[in-house]
């Protein structure tokens, strides 16, 4: 029967992107199943797929996985190359995309992922400074530490994919991650799995209402190039 991702717009769904661009990037082929925010329903219509009232799922014939971080523990058990094959590469890996997944409220809430735009931002609170400082000094960790070009190996994981949309925030926002940061989200963006995303983002023609106010709290939008 095969795997469906289910996952919401592509322009502003951060929590979608991570397993939609970890599988593709790794060859997991899936049905790709789209429901767009429509804010304030999103809640009762994404129950009638998802425990949660939210996105992604990932539906295995019968079975239902919902998180993003569920979904990549779970495609880890079925699939090569999901994490690292060093075992203090993977370690690190884990605990880092385990620590995204967590953290840097400060970075999700002003600073929020619209793909299509550029965006001369308001100034941020500590608390985001102190966000970003942690992500810099992360990629630079693991660049370092496992040779790149990839965050934790040579390969594109499951690290990259769960930092793969505050790539897409530091381009729209123009946030300093140090050079080897940005030399990672140069790479990552480039990447045909988020090309593809991309394209589609850029091709959205709806637009959701909470997500734009939030996109209009952080700063000026300077270039919009979606459709």
């Amino acid at each position: 029967m095969g795997y469906t991702l289910v996952t919401a717009n592509r322009n502003y769904s951060s929590w979608s992107l991570r397993p939609w661009v970890l599988m593709r990037a790794l060859g997991i082929a899936f049905e790709d199943r789209i429901e767009p925010f429509l804010a304030p329903e999103n809640y009762d219509t994404f129950r009638l797929f998802s425990p949660t009232g939210q996105v992604p799922v990932l539906i295995d014939g019968e079975r239902t996985v919902w998180d993003s971080l569920g979904i990549a523990l779970y495609l880890a058990e079925r699939h090569d190359g999901v994490w690292p094959s060093d075992h203090d590469a993977r370690a690190w890996a884990v605990c880092a995309a385990a620590e995204m997944h967590g953290g840097f409220a400060a970075l999700r809430n002003e600073r929020t992922m619209n793909v299509g735009v550029r965006v001369d931002p308001v100034r941020g609170s500590d608390a985001l400074d102190r966000n970003v400082a942690r992500i810099t000094e992360l990629w630079a960790e693991g660049l370092d530490r496992f040779g790149g070009p990839w965050l934790a190996s040579a390969d594109f994981t499951a690290v990259d994919a769960f930092f793969a949309p505050v790539a897409f925030r530091v381009r729209t926002y123009g946030i300093d991650v140090g050079p080897q940061g940005l030399a990672w989200v140069k790479r990552i963006i480039a990447h045909p799995a988020m090309r593809e995303w991309e394209d589609a983002a850029l091709g959205e023609t709806w637009r959701e209402a909470g997500h734009e106010a939030e996109l209009a709290a952080s700063g000026s939008i300077i270039a919009d190039f979606r459709r």
